[in-house]
């Protein structure tokens, strides 16, 4: 019953992505195609090849888009450096699905912003939810709350 629950459990992949970047460093106009991307190259990395629309309805990008001087480094008071941060379920990614995501997210912000140095100043930070920490619909999700899904959401 244990390896059903952690099968179970990895395929329920619904990922919660935050872009955090200067207002001006992306074209206006492009936060869908920002999102959609992203949110497509996440799911790739956690191994869903064709997202239904359990993963559609389910994966959200967030894009804070900041006042130039809210990002900062020691270097300057309007820094170009751009945050992705993305937050999975317990045990989503595999380290070759980290390494995927990673690349593919700073492809994706360098090649949007038009800027071929972004990478550079490209942070992708990659969360795991611990143990119960996952939450939708007004329940927390652990292994037991996975495995209660029924599978054709997986």
């Amino acid at each position: 019953m244990d390896d059903f629950i952690i099968l179970n459990f990895r395929r329920m992949k619904m990922p919660m992505i935050d872009v955090y970047a200067a207002a001006d460093l992306f074209p206006a106009g492009i936060d869908r195609q920002l999102g959609e991307e992203l949110t497509l190259a996440v799911l790739r990395a956690e191994g869903v090849i064709s997202p239904g629309p359990f993963h559609a309805n389910n994966t959200a990008v967030y894009i804070h888009r900041m006042d130039q001087f809210t990002v900062q480094t020691a270097a300057t008071a309007q820094a170009r450096t751009v945050r992705v941060q993305i937050i999975t379920p317990p045990g989503a990614l595999s380290r070759d699905g980290q390494k995927q995501i990673v690349k593919e997210a700073t492809e994706i912000v360098t090649r949007i912003s038009r800027d071929a140095t972004q990478a550079q100043r490209t942070w992708v930070l990659l969360t795991e939810a611990a143990e119960g920490g996952w939450g939708m619909s007004g329940t927390a999700f652990g292994r037991e709350e996975f495995a209660a899904l029924p599978l054709k959401h997986a």
